[in-house]
């Protein structure tokens, strides 16, 4: 079984629909269960009550989502591991019980990072408008749905304004327009998906110690060997004041050279490194490597030394 963060007309919903026609997951795309927050998500998978679940894990605008990111990178849980991801574009309705004007609006609720995405959207047409962040943007919808409910209005998706039955008092009201949400799907540890050119390798490095050039040193692990970074996040690892990780997301597959001599590298320098998967880009961009960066330089490199032994 598959699940997702919920409830059903979420944009993490729509990220799992996405899947149907990939040749492992697609045939349980259909009953796919929700699961109220992002730790239930990945609880069930480490319970097993679930195969995988999908989550958020960043967003163009607001960053990293930091639920997803400090359940998998907790290095004392059930290991996790990314399998694939998928982006989504961000569309938001403000959405409403039928007959609601956008002039009737006084209380508005949504999802925190919807709530950031439109704030600018909503100074500009709602300025005295309440907002409630909180849930999910289609619990959201659920609740102005309820002829009872204290909420005049949602900020969800169009997925969301459509399966609650409201209206849409304004359509696309992201004052972005070309933001994304990027999600993962999450199983239990096991063997990754297997290289295609154009992958992508998630793990969180601890420090060994918070010294002057500690995240020197862990970068430079990565760029001695040509391994770019698509994002880096500091975390704090609710031990100490002051004692952060780094979650990172770097171009390449475990099974390459670079990137598997990099991460022997940051075992070695770091207090603890938490590998969180490798798995095919969702936008399937080949990275650029500089000279002696790739396999091949590798073999080559390596089929020296070894004649240096004999």
């Amino acid at each position: 079984m598959l699940g997702y963060f919920g409830p059903a007309g979420t944009f993490t919903h729509q990220a799992i629909l996405a899947l149907r026609d990939d040749p492992r997951w697609g045939g349980l795309v259909e009953d796919a269960q929700p699961y109220p927050s992002v730790p239930a998500a990945l609880a069930a998978v480490r319970a097993g009550d679930a195969e995988a679940v999908m989550v958020p894990i960043e967003n163009s605008v607001e960053g990293g989502v930091t639920a997803t990111l400090d359940n998998l990178g907790d290095p004392d849980a059930t290991p996790l591991q990314i399998m694939a991801e998928t982006l989504v574009k961000v569309t938001f309705d403000l959405a409403a019980r039928t007959g609601t004007k956008l002039t009737d609006v006084r209380t508005v609720i949504t999802h925190p990072h919807a709530a950031a995405q439109t704030r600018a959207w909503l100074q500009a047409h709602l300025p005295g408008a309440t907002v409630i962040e909180k849930g999910s943007t289609a619990g959201a919808a659920e609740a102005v749905a309820d002829p009872t409910s204290e909420y005049d209005a949602a900020i969800c998706a169009p997925a969301a304004t459509t399966l609650y039955g409201l209206t849409a008092i304004a359509h696309d009201i992201a004052d972005n327009d070309d933001a994304v949400t990027r999600f993962v799907l999450v199983a239990r540890r096991g063997p990754s998906p297997t290289p295609t050119g154009h992958d992508k390798t998630t793990f969180v490095a601890y420090m060994r110690a918070n010294h002057s050039g500690a995240l020197l040193e862990i970068l430079q692990q990565l760029a001695v060997r040509g391994v770019n970074l698509c994002r880096i996040e500091s975390r704090p690892t609710k031990t100490t004041l002051g004692s952060y990780c780094f979650s990172i997301d770097a171009e390449g597959h475990i099974d390459d050279a670079r990137m598997s001599e990099a991460l022997m590298g940051l075992k070695r320098i770091c207090q603890d490194v938490v590998f969180l998967g490798s798995y095919p880009r969702a936008d399937e961009v080949t990275p650029h490597l500089p000279v002696g960066a790739d396999d091949a330089a590798y073999e080559v490199a390596a089929d020296w030394l070894k004649k240096l032994h004999n």
